[in-house]
């Protein structure tokens, strides 16, 4: 039995830790003794994940009961009571609830709408590609592509204008940090919540040609479920495409033959894309409650355990993909898990993975001698975040 969930990568940068891969080719639905003494469960195999996330008996509300966390967090008091339900947070919550208030965002993330965005965010990569040749390397990558281009499109998208982009990128860091106390951890999503609260406010007496106005004009939605619905977007839309971008442009680095690869065959970035999200699965870690007593691949998860998923671990599961720890921007990746499965299955990748094409496509086209400034093992991993990537890339070019 695991003791805590491994977060350290042992093996790679890119791959699972070894001792999940280990439980994963053993029992890939295993018991696990989490920090606070809980003994609760890990689904590691791609089946399983799979099922898992389309199983209503594992409940996404987290005001059922206590979901406890399977890494230590220093500073964070032990949780002794369910944690309130969230206006607006549709990821944690289950039908009708979410049904209710994720149907108000479906007609706004169409393939068809995402589609007809998709000249402009093109042009949005471009000039920061232009300003990002304007620099004297080395660069952080993070900080002069990766964070803006995301950041651009989803504060134009919603209408949140980028002058304010520090405030919410600061606070949306040190909210989805682990080891920050639960001072610093309510003080950051405060100055979110207030932000957007007083930004929702005034769209709604004076709305714009923007998402978040269009939202505010819905007189069935109250303020505080518009800012909570405001905040996962806001979050959600520049967190995991920005270390998507980072961590991919560092798994390409560090596989030559597959960078090569595309630079030769640019028609292989769409295809490149999946199998990186495939690979890479930045939003890894999902938690679900079991609501009642549940059989599930052969084993008996009590009702009450907190349940992790993990979404790379399924990814790089060998009996779904073969090779599976290998990068293969030529394999056929459909099929991964990286914008999750079921009912709460990413709303907006089609906007990611246009965001994705147009960076890749732009950044190995326009810097062809594109090289890390550091050594691999200097560049430093989130692996103390809740999404995964790189604090930092310190790229140059010739």
């Amino acid at each position: 039995m695991l003791h805590g969930l491994p977060t350290d990568r042992d093996v790679t940068p890119f791959v699972p830790p070894s001792a999940i891969t280990a439980v994963r080719s053993t029992r890939p639905v295993s018991p696990m003794l989490f920090p606070d003494g809980h003994e609760g469960w890990l689904v590691t195999g791609y089946e399983a994940v799979r099922q898992a996330l389309a199983d209503t008996r594992f409940s996404s509300r987290q005001d059922l009961g206590i979901l406890h966390v399977p890494y230590p967090t220093p500073g964070m008091p032990e949780q002794t009571e369910p944690s309130p339900q969230e206006p607006g947070m549709f990821l944690s919550m289950d039908p009708p609830d979410h049904t209710r208030l994720r149907r108000k965002l479906t007609g706004a993330f169409t393939v068809r709408r995402m589609k007809a965005l998709e000249e402009g965010i093109v042009a949005i990569t471009e000039r920061q590609l232009d300003a990002l040749a304007q620099l004297t390397p080395p660069v952080d990558l993070v900080a002069e592509f990766a964070l803006p281009v995301p950041s651009l499109v989803i504060c134009e998208l919603l209408g949140v204008p980028y002058a304010d982009r520090e405030t919410f990128q600061k606070n949306s860091s040190k909210f989805m940090e682990r080891d920050v106390t639960l001072e610093d951890k309510i003080a950051a999503y405060t100055a979110i919540y207030t932000y957007l609260s007083e930004l929702i406010t005034a769209k709604r007496a004076d709305p714009a040609d923007d998402l978040l106005s269009d939202l505010a004009r819905d007189e069935e939605l109250s303020v505080p479920e518009l800012v909570g619905m405001a905040f996962l977007l806001l979050l959600a839309g520049h967190e995991t495409t920005a270390n998507m971008l980072a961590l991919g442009t560092f798994a390409l680095l560090e596989h030559p033959d597959q960078l090569a690869a595309l630079r030769s065959e640019p028609e292989l970035v769409p295809g490149a894309v999946e199998e990186l999200l495939r690979y890479l699965a930045v939003a890894d870690v999902f938690f679900r409650y079991a609501a009642e007593d549940i059989e599930f691949h052969g084993e008996t998860i009590p009702k009450g355990s907190t349940v992790i998923l993990s979404l790379l671990a399924g990814n790089h599961d060998p009996a779904r993909f073969a090779g599976a720890d290998r990068l293969d921007v030529h394999r056929n990746a459909r099929g991964h898990l990286a914008f999750g499965h079921g009912i709460h299955q990413c709303l907006g990748q089609q906007l990611a993975r246009i965001e994705m094409r147009a960076g890749f496509e732009g950044l190995l086209r326009r810097f062809p001698a594109l090289r890390l400034a550091v050594p691999a093992n200097e560049v430093r991993l989130r692996t103390d975040m809740n999404i995964y990537g790189v604090h930092a890339l310190p790229v140059t070019w010739a």
